[in-house]
């Protein structure tokens, strides 16, 4: 009996001490405790400024320590040291901030701040060094990703040790409830040298005064560069209300190139700069900001309040390091004369949707203050989303309409109601013999189609809502949808563009000629698709199979003007196309996007002139781009076409960031298979539908998380749940009462985590569990077959025969537990499940055998990796 007893305590150390193998899942939170600071229980978010990510890597989180400013255009600072002492660069900026609370955010690099309080009134100063800026925000920019290769140096003998954020809170009204502020910026350091070197060039006007009911007034900044060769790769701008429009340009040898341009009443992010752009010594930089002082009563200056004005023009460039001059400014015009050559675009404001400006602004609307002020409404401002690099989207398996009976499907569109609307073709199809080599129609025999073409659908339940378009149609191909409502439709077989409504038996307006195809103002030869701009009502025509264009036409249709031209031998240039296929328009930048689908790339113009800004083209495009749509937010979506013999991209969707041109995931569907995906459409709560010509066949996909990259949570556990679990362990530890509240809530964020990557308490005691127990009742059995054969001589052997157990379980010259190898040694038995419990816990891993009912963990290999884009 005694050797029995002396066996289950063997087996008890063994467990003991592979339990303390297992390192508790709030533990990797606590490895930075000793750079823990205070902050307000109403701030959400995480209280640990530093979180590792690898081995090089870290975020670093700066944050208001919870305040509340006391009168408005408050500008208050605070500082954190940086986290290391050798060299670092910072790689990519987030910010934490809403225009809701924040009027704009600078974040600076010193050695030494103003003051060594948790944070203080910026009028004090924010370094008493020189200090370089590194970072600007305003209303509600995305954030900005540097280039590859390219950071921002701080830290070591010569860079910066403090990072100082200073916060202008502008119109404090949305503090009535005397809530805690918490805004700021999450930065990524590394410590891996960057080959490239990141600076900040500001060029701002100092003295500009802008006259009351001045319509139009030009705040001009000039300086001749005499410093090494720099490259530059974003820019932002920055005015209060009265800036319509600020641009930036290089000029060389009297050639003006555009940096950049962009209105300042939309979201103040740093933009890149479409063409590079290089700057060497002699070269002079030249920027505008142009105002108007209509609705004012009294001079406008520059300042720092509300209700003064700033003309600031920033751009970030890159040098060789060994040349790197982190810091410039420019405030003086060398030359006011050189302005009289200054492009026309610089004179032009760039419009803006007033939703947008409500957007932007919040409820920071200058309205003039009375004794009232409570009975004054605030507008209510819809926040931008902040673009997520870990957005996913995968297909809605539960929704019917992948099911409906259609004919080939050739447009979509999300109409005033937020309703799919369908183009199909019911029983025609389009095939080699529809067109003569002269593209003339040739099956007008079979008449127009007598099914309804246009559907309209419940997004949640596929139901048809609606129909139209019988009789009408003989080829349909584009559709879009205006902000009245107006459906505006192409037909390749009339070779004409329709606009019309619902219910109404003719068109409202028809542009082209019926069944003739031809290349002027008055004819189109297979128009493509529609867009309409939502602010002036312009229509832009993509023309098409066998014209090489965009045509413009005014709301009622007048021609006003058309670029493009076919793409020429070799590689394709800007503005020429291979069919430009699908458009969609970008209005907070005031672009039109342009698939053009056999170039096999995204071409971006001004929708205001047709001049080229951008191309966004990768690898994974393969050779077709069959159709692209944006969605405000700055989600860029598209889908490719069949690939050629011999190619190996896919056929798949795209989610890009549009700022970047990045792809950020790709998408395929589940259920049925791409054949011939033909037009694309996302909707604001980014819900995406893609119609399929040869399938015949509409899917739906919606947004889902990323489970192996979470922006807000590590070990799946969210960053304020690990407060209040922390307390609730803390208390019982301790003995200490919880508060019922307090407790419930931890105890259910903890069940709804067992389905999180995160390895679970319980999952682990009951995997240590079970081989304790069966080792247990191998002990007894032994003990009880050795009784009865050995008798007195069992007790020596049982110890034996334990003594090699315990052995085997901790190993050759090992202090601990490793189960993995003893479960190895076992023959046809797997280490699934156990090689994890022996490595550091990290963010991105799943436990593959973790027995919940999460539906995002699934045992399924890994995907191949995907090649860069091009």
């Amino acid at each position: 009996m005694a050797g029995l007893i002396n066996n289950l305590l063997i087996l008890m150390l063994v467990f003991q001490n592979s339990c303390l193998g297992f390192r508790n899942p709030l533990s990797v939170f606590k490895r930075y405790k000793d750079t823990t600071r205070s902050f307000s229980s109403e701030c959400l978010g995480n209280n640990r400024p530093v979180i590792s990510l690898g081995l090089t890597d870290v975020a670093l989180d700066i944050r208001m320590p919870g305040v509340t400013p006391k009168q408005s255009d408050t500008y208050l600072c605070m500082s954190l040291h940086l986290p290391m002492d050798e060299e670092a660069y910072v790689v990519d900026f987030r910010p934490q901030a809403s225009m809701d609370t924040v009027h704009h955010m600078l974040l600076f690099g010193c050695n030494v701040p103003s003051s060594t309080d948790n944070y203080w009134d910026c009028d004090e100063g924010t370094c008493t060094d020189k200090s370089n800026i590194l970072y600007a925000w305003a209303r509600n920019a995305p954030p900005t990703r540097l280039p590859k290769g390219v950071g921002f140096k701080v830290g070591g003998e010569t860079g910066s040790k403090y990072f100082v954020l200073q916060v202008h809170y502008g119109d404090i009204s949305a503090f009535k409830d005397k809530h805690k502020d918490c805004s700021g910026v999450t930065l990524h350091l590394t410590r891996q040298r960057q080959p490239l070197i990141a600076g900040m060039y500001l060029m701002m006007s100092v003295n500009t005064v802008i006259p009351p009911g001045e319509k139009v007034v030009d705040a001009d900044i000039a300086c001749r560069y005499q410093q090494y060769p720099m490259h530059l790769f974003a820019y932002r701008v920055h005015t209060h209300r009265l800036g319509k429009v600020v641009s930036g340009y290089r000029v060389r040898n009297g050639q003006w190139t555009l940096i950049g341009r962009q209105s300042p009443q939309l979201p103040q992010a740093f933009y890149p700069v479409e063409h590079p752009v290089d700057i060497s010594f002699g070269d002079t930089l030249a920027a505008r900001c142009v105002f108007t002082g209509e609705g004012r009563t009294t001079d406008t200056h520059i300042g720092g309040t509300a209700s003064d004005e700033m003309c600031n023009f920033y751009i970030m460039y890159y040098m060789e390091a060994k040349h790197a001059v982190s810091y410039m400014t420019c405030t003086q015009n060398i030359n006011p004369d050189m302005f009289r050559n200054i492009p026309q675009e610089a004179n032009i404001p760039i419009p803006v949707k007033s939703d947008m400006i409500m957007m932007t602004h919040g409820h920071h609307e200058e309205t003039e203050k009375t004794d009232d002020s409570s009975s004054l409404k605030q507008p209510k401002r819809e926040e931008e989303e902040v673009l997520d690099q870990d957005f996913h989207i995968e297909e809605a398996v539960d929704w019917p309409g992948v099911n409906l009976k259609l004919g080939q499907v050739s447009g979509l569109a999300l109409d005033t109601k937020n309703n799919l609307v369908i183009f199909h073709r019911g029983d025609h199809v389009w095939d080699e013999n529809s067109f003569d080599s002269s593209f003339v129609y040739q099956q007008r025999g079979l008449g127009p189609i007598e099914q309804n073409t246009i559907l309209v659908i419940d997004p949640s339940n596929a139901e048809v809502l609606d129909s139209t378009g019988k009789n009408l149609f003989y080829l349909p191909h584009g559709l879009s949808i205006d902000k009245d409502g107006n459906y505006w439709v192409t037909d390749v077989a009339l070779h004409q563009v329709f606009k019309l409504r619902v219910h109404d038996k003719e068109p409202l307006l028809i542009l082209g000629r019926s069944l003739q195809p031809g290349s002027d103002k008055n004819h189109f030869c297979q128009p493509t698709d529609v867009a309409v701009d939502p602010v002036t009502g312009n229509v832009y025509v993509s023309d098409g199979y066998c014209n090489s264009r965009i045509v413009v036409f005014s709301p009622n249709g007048m021609f006003i003007m058309q670029w493009g031209e076919e793409t020429s031998v070799g590689k394709a240039k800007p503005g020429q196309f291979q069919i430009p296929h699908s458009l969609t328009l970008i209005p907070e930048f005031g672009q039109l996007c342009v698939a053009d689908r056999e170039n096999g790339r995204i071409q971006c113009f001004r929708s205001e002139t047709g001049e080229f800004t951008r191309e966004i083209k990768h690898k994974l495009f393969g050779r077709e781009l069959f159709a692209v749509s944006y969605t405000r937010g700055g989600l860029l979506f598209a889908v490719n076409g069949m690939p050629h013999p011999g190619d190996i991209e896919p056929l798949q969707g795209f989610v890009m960031n549009f700022s970047t041109g990045e792809i950020i995931d790709t998408f395929v569907p589940v259920r049925k298979t791409f054949e011939m995906p033909h037009d694309i459409v996302a909707a604001e709560d980014k819900t995406v539908y893609v119609g399929d010509a040869h399938a015949k066949t509409v899917w739906k996909f919606t947004a889902t998380e990323k489970m192996e990259h979470r922006s807000v949570k590590k070990a799946g556990i969210e960053v304020q749940e690990i407060k209040e679990a922390e307390a609730v362990l803390e208390a019982r530890l301790k003995n200490k009462p919880v508060s019922t509240e307090s407790q419930k809530k931890w105890e259910k964020h903890h069940m709804v985590e067992q389905a999180s990557p995160g390895i679970s308490f319980v999952l682990i005691t009951t995997l240590l569990i079970i081989p304790v127990v069966v080792l247990l009742a191998i002990a007894v059995l032994i003990r009880w077959r050795k009784t009865r054969v050995y008798g007195a001589d069992a007790e020596h052997k049982l110890e034996s025969t334990s003594g090699r157990i315990l052995g085997r379980l901790q190993g050759k010259g090992s202090g601990g537990l490793n189960l993995g190898n003893f479960f190895a040694s076992r023959k046809g038995y797997s280490r699934k499940g156990f090689d994890r419990l022996s490595t550091e816990g990290s963010d991105q891993e799943k436990d593959e055998d973790d027995g919940t009912d999460s539906e995002e963990e699934y045992s399924a290999p890994p995907p191949p990796a995907v090649s860069s884009s091009s």
